[in-house]
């Protein structure tokens, strides 16, 4: 309790806070207390008022104010602790006023390339941020997001956060905001919202419980979970950001003038304009239509972009879009980008009965019967049967192990139906005549009968449609044999992947006890039967090697989250600390897993058909960060299969769209697709190979999405000169930056002894 009253105008300390003394009232009789009328000055409750008896307050104290006469007789301080103070005090400031300075990566956990800047450098010019980064894949998209989004908070810009992105994805942003940035980060899913409501009741809003969340496209275009969001939003959100990662999935595909919206575009098109600073993300903004280009720019800024006003001005353009290539940063900076190679891997020399080649021959023989008999039936059947065939071969390509287990289920069916045939034809009486007097049916009701005779009718035309040949059964006996015999046993693929281990990986391979190197490879395939099938083949490969259960793993879909990051971390420590020297993927790890740690070798042990999912395979090793120089990218190519010249001209169009416009797959995508719909046909091969290679100019739609994209987008990718500069610039702010906040390691030391 203190007897010693403050006077207006005083700052006093009462219950832990500092309040600015407004009002002394004295006691109307005594012995009464004195009353003290009080404005908080914290920042959280600042003007707040407190009325309170002074002499009953236990903490209550006046704080003199200092003079100028007590701090010289105190003396001055040592220089270095003052200049540990004023450091201290600098680094805690924020530059809200000066657009050209940068906190945010000296606040990130990683080391930030000069070229991943120029993102924040154009954001904080923004009054608000309506920015597209379309940087290549692997330039580090979420890092430069990372940094903005930083950035912005130091600078109390921003004050809700929401990031959108593929479900593939989604711990993989949380966890690198968190790692990289020290930024937490709420996934919002079906499990946080139940859990919300079962804490705080059914009618929880979830979204106001929390200012930072990341949540999948799929959630995000639910309406359960977009109308909260709205709610918690309002009309207008001021301090709000929403960040779109892999944007482009947000526009509309339509060619159409007015293209037809998506649910996700819809969604994005009403929540966008309630945030006040959004950014997009992609590699790939741009899908060849000009309509569906300018629609997904009107979202991120209508001021500027119209839908249905193709993009024209490279002013505007660059007002609002970073877009870089790695093949141009390499070109002035070789350190920081791995070279790719792509190896075709050419297998030649096959007897001519290899079970490779001769079941190529034999599907395609198959494929003929059941065309000619399908020729006069409905198109949906016709589909249905070439959608099967397709999968076969897709399937035999990839190994005769993925090819017999579809061809099993495919011959049980097809008997089944060759069954029902005959015992239909047997049963058909009634189409040959009325019951006789001396048949079962005599006795039977008028009405039985009928409805025996129509039952008959529908099974014998179902039948007459699609009768089975005999040629189509001895084909599928006869592809099933070879399959079968040959499905447990090393495929030349197999004997020449072995080939590379033993030269590149464990050189004793085959002795006892042999030791590998510090080296590792990523195998991917689209089929889990090939997965499985290459864990057994490389199992016994490398049996008797030095810990041979612990040298392959394998990643695919469905796995735990637990063993995910386990298999992940595993592969991208030192080989030195972990013994995993071979990985086997699917294509569910071909988005949103990094693995070139200690890993610069891949092999494609089938060429998916999709061009996006190969670069996508290819980008999990090519991307920054990369330790080696050079990245090589393999796969296999039978020379005496034909189906396989059509698959290495894919590979090399894939190759060139890359190289020249960087991740636009889409270009050529819809093309391939078309040709390939139906399968590859050996008697089409010359066809098929020259339409792949004129893809991205086969018709006039094509060359408009081609010349659209080089117009549209194209115009704003800097080129050598201009790139030097820029990183010059870049590299100029941050030791401007560097020098004004002081941070050097003897000012980080002196604060340390300090403290």
């Amino acid at each position: 309790m203190s007897s010693v009253f403050p006077e207006p105008g005083q700052i006093v300390r009462v219950r832990s806070r500092q309040y600015l003394v407004e009002d002394v009232i004295a006691p109307s009789s005594p012995p009464g207390d004195m009353r003290v009328r009080l404005a908080c000055l914290e920042d959280d409750a600042k003007g707040d008022a407190l009325e309170v008896f002074w002499e009953r307050e236990i903490d209550a104290q006046t704080l003199e104010a200092a003079s100028w006469e007590a701090v010289a007789n105190r003396g001055f301080d040592d220089p270095r602790y003052f200049s540990a103070y004023l450091h201290a005090l600098r680094w805690n400031c924020v530059t809200s006023t000066d657009a050209k300075l940068f906190q945010a990566p000296y606040r990130a956990g990683i080391e930030v390339k000069s070229y991943q800047l120029e993102p924040l450098r154009k954001a904080l010019r923004m009054p608000r941020v309506n920015l597209f980064i379309a940087d290549d894949v692997g330039l580090g998209k979420t890092i430069e997001a990372g940094l903005i989004l930083r950035e912005m908070l130091m600078r109390q810009k921003i004050k809700r956060v929401v990031i959108s992105c593929p479900p593939s994805v989604v711990r993989q942003w949380k966890e690198e905001m968190e790692s990289r940035f020290g930024l937490t980060f709420i996934v919002y899913d079906r499990d946080f919202v139940a859990s919300k409501r079962r804490e705080r009741g059914y009618g929880i809003n979830p979204w106001k419980t929390h200012t930072r969340f990341i949540i999948s496209h799929s959630l995000l275009r639910d309406e359960t979970y977009a109308a909260p969001l709205r709610d918690w939003l309002q009309d207008f959100s001021a301090g709000s950001m929403l960040i779109v990662d892999e944007a482009h999935n947000a526009a509309p595909a339509s060619a159409s003038r007015y293209a037809i919206d998506s649910q996700l575009t819809r969604t994005v098109r009403d929540l966008a304009p309630r945030f006040e600073h959004k950014l997009f993300l992609s590699a790939t903004p741009h899908n060849g239509h000009s309509n569906s280009f300018a629609a997904l720019l009107e979202i991120l800024d209508p001021q500027r972009f119209c839908r249905g006003v193709p993009v024209r001005s490279k002013k505007l353009l660059d007002a609002v879009m970073v877009r870089r290539l790695k093949q141009d940063l390499r070109e002035i900076n070789n350190a920081d980008f791995p070279k790719r190679e792509v190896i075709p891997v050419m297998i030649d020399d096959l007897a001519e009965d290899s079970p490779e080649l001769v079941l190529s021959q034999l599907l395609q023989a198959y494929r003929n019967c059941r065309e000619e008999r399908l020729q006069d039936a409905p198109k949906s059947a016709q589909t249905a049967a070439m959608l099967v065939l397709t999968s076969l071969q897709k399937r035999l390509l990839s190994s005769i192990e993925a090819f017999a287990r579809t061809l099993k289920v495919h011959r049980r069916a097809i008997e089944r139906q060759a069954e029902q045939q005959l015992s239909r034809q047997a049963t058909f009486t009634l189409l040959k005549e009325s019951p006789g007097s001396d048949d079962d049916g005599a006795d039977l009701d008028e009405e039985e009968v009928l409805k025996e005779e129509e039952s008959q009718m529908e099974k014998a035309t179902q039948a007459a449609a699609t009768p089975i040949s005999q040629r189509e059964l001895d084909l599928l006996e006869q592809m099933t044999q070879i399959a079968e015999q040959a499905r447990h046993q090393p495929d030349s693929k197999v004997q020449a992947l072995e080939q590379w281990i033993r030269q590149h990986l464990c050189p004793d391979l085959g002795k006892p006890g042999a030791t590998w190197l510090n080296r590792r490879v990523l195998i991917f395939t689209e089929y889990t039967d090939t997965k499985r099938y290459l864990e057994q083949q490389l199992g016994s490969i490398i049996a008797n090697s030095d810990r041979e259960g612990d040298r392959i793993g394998s990643f695919h879909g469905g796995m735990g989250e637990e063993q995910r990051e386990y298999i992940k971390q595993a592969f991208n420590s030192d080989p030195t600390r972990h013994s995993l020297r071979i990985l086997i993927a699917t294509d569910a790890a071909r988005e949103g897993v990094n693995l070139q740690n200690y890993c610069a070798d891949l092999f494609h042990f089938d060429v998916p058909w999709n061009p996006s999912r190969m670069e996508q395979r290819n980008g999990r090793i090519d991307r920054k960060l990369q330790r080696e120089a050079t990245v090589r990218c393999h796969y296999f190519v039978l020379t005496q299969r034909a189906e396989d010249r059509v698959l290495d001209v894919l590979v090399k169009k894939t190759k060139q769209i890359q190289e020249e416009l960087g991740s636009l797959s889409p270009v050529v995508e819809k093309n391939v697709s078309k040709l390939l719909d139906q399968g590859i046909r050996q008697t089409d091969i010359q066809k098929l190979t020259e339409a792949i290679a004129t893809s991205d100019q086969a018709d006039s739609e094509s060359t408009g999405h081609s010349s659209n994209i080089r117009e549209e987008l194209e115009a704003i990718r800097l080129r050598q000169d201009k790139l030097r500069q820029q990183q010059g610039d870049l590299e100029a702010m941050l030791r401007e930056s560097k020098l004004w906040l002081g941070l050097d390691d003897r000012h980080f030391r002196d604060k340390l002894n300090d403290i």
